[in-house]
């Protein structure tokens, strides 16, 4: 198991996004783009809740990035 370093600054600006309830663009490595809130993160996944609150769990290995949408 991996620990969570929550000093790290990809941590830190997930969990700036859940506490101000952005709305976040997310790429896969598999060419998917969801966007949604992220609802919470942990060392291996994160979840994000879309515009019908559906929580869909994504490995942090499949990211290929996360941007807040403005």
């Amino acid at each position: 198991m991996t620990e969570f370093n929550t000093g790290l600054p990809s941590v830190r600006l997930i969990q700036k996004m859940i506490k101000e309830q952005s709305t976040v663009e997310i790429k896969t490595l598999s060419s998917e783009t969801l966007s949604g809130k992220v609802l919470w993160q942990d060392s291996q996944c994160l979840c994000l809740q879309d515009q019908q609150n559906n929580e869909k769990i994504i490995w942090r290995q499949a990211l290929m990035y996360l941007s807040e949408k403005k």
